[in-house]
């Protein structure tokens, strides 16, 4: 057999070879034709009787077989199977967990501690002001001198200020002392002074930082002394005792009115960038408290006091107060701090309790001279 069994007869001038090309030139069919043709045949292969004679070809296909298998592709039937997965059994029906009962609102600070230091702070402070006047006097101007070591301190610390604390101090209770003296007039005269003795004071070191420091010394002195003689001029008149017992506790029950009524109902944030703790319902509740002891203290404890009085003042106190909370903890912000000190057990230090009555003090007694007069 011929590959001319395969398909058609070749055409002209192409040469019907199997392995050679194509002729260039057309050949005549004849006897030289078939000549030509019959040495470019392929013969077919014989396959012997022999069974070894297919040795050859199956140890060539097991060569294939290897040489897939080396090189990773191994042949279909010699896939191997993976198993069909396991389904997971099952997972048992857990029990419903109960809910959690909500979290009941904190306070920030011991209210242990801070009840317990209050009303030892309370009872020390009824006793010197209804024994004698002039214990009382002491009493303010050892706090005095006390918030002024807090804020000068924080200060240094915090901003590297370096207002002279010894002439404040020195100061402050002179001014405490001048007030209860001679009134107003002696509180500004000690004042005045004391703002010459910082500025004198602070002369004795390096010019640099001069005037950063001389100017918080002299807000210092404003801030914690001069306020406090207004408390000290209080106790001078006749019912000096009940004047200033009536400022405390409109100012103690305010802050609680504030503190109860935000805790228990705050939502509204008053002043998020100052005090993020206090709300608008709080400042209800300050009002709110504040006047209802207003009315009651005025008639009782102020002679010639009556009861709209006291609806105006509780009003301005909670007002005053809040103003007052607002005002140091804007410093405290800015200085990087939560207290101004470590001295009182769940109240931080005498600043952080200074911080409401002192511009409380000139409202307060503003408002009971335009009342009641000096007395």
């Amino acid at each position: 057999m011929n590959d001319s069994s395969w398909g058609a007869p070749p055409r002209a001038g192409y040469s019907p070879g199997y392995w050679g090309p194509p002729d260039q030139g057309a050949a005549p069919a004849g006897p030289a034709y078939d000549e030509r043709v019959a040495q470019h045949t392929r013969p077919m292969p014989i396959v012997p009787d022999d069974p070894d004679a297919g040795r050859d070809a199956e140890d060539r296909d097991d060569r294939d077989r290897g040489a897939a298998r080396w090189s990773g592709l191994p042949y279909r039937d010699e896939m191997p199977q993976e198993p069909m997965p396991t389904p997971p059994p099952p997972a048992a029906s857990e029990p419903p967990q109960p809910s959690q009962p909500p979290q009941k609102k904190r306070a920030g600070r011991d209210l242990r501690a801070a009840i317990g230091v209050g009303a030892g702070l309370g009872a020390v402070i009824i006793a010197a002001l209804f024994v004698v006047k002039a214990v009382f006097v002491g009493v303010i101007a050892v706090a005095v001198v006390v918030g002024l070591w807090e804020l000068t301190s924080r200060l240094d610390e915090r901003r590297g200020i370096k207002a002279p604390l010894v002439p404040l101090a020195i100061g402050g209770a002179a001014m405490i002392v001048a007030g209860y003296v001679r009134g107003a007039e002696g509180a500004w005269v000690a004042m005045a002074f004391t703002a010459l003795a910082v500025l004198v004071w602070r002369m004795t070191e390096p010019p640099e930082g001069y005037l950063k420091d001389v100017t918080a010394g002299l807000f210092a002195a404003f801030y914690v002394p001069f306020l406090a003689t207004f408390v000290a001029m209080m106790l001078t008149a006749d019912d000096g005792p009940q004047r200033v017992f009536t400022f405390l506790l409109l100012t103690v029950v305010s802050d609680t009115g504030a503190y109860a009524i935000g805790w228990r109902f705050g939502k509204h944030k008053l002043a998020p960038r100052i005090s993020p703790g206090k709300t608008r319902e709080g400042l209800v509740g300050a009002v709110t408290f504040g006047m209802a002891a207003g009315a009651a203290c005025m008639p009782l404890l102020i002679d010639g006091g009556t009861w709209w009085q006291g609806l105006l003042l509780g009003l301005a106190v909670a007002v005053s107060a809040t103003l007052g909370d607002l005002g140091e903890s804007m410093i405290k912000r800015d200085l990087g701090i939560k207290d101004m000190g470590t001295l009182l057990p769940g109240h931080g230090g005498i600043m952080d309790r200074l911080d409401s009555l002192l511009p409380t003090a000139p409202v307060v007694w503003l408002l009971f001279v335009v009342f009641v007069g000096t007395g």
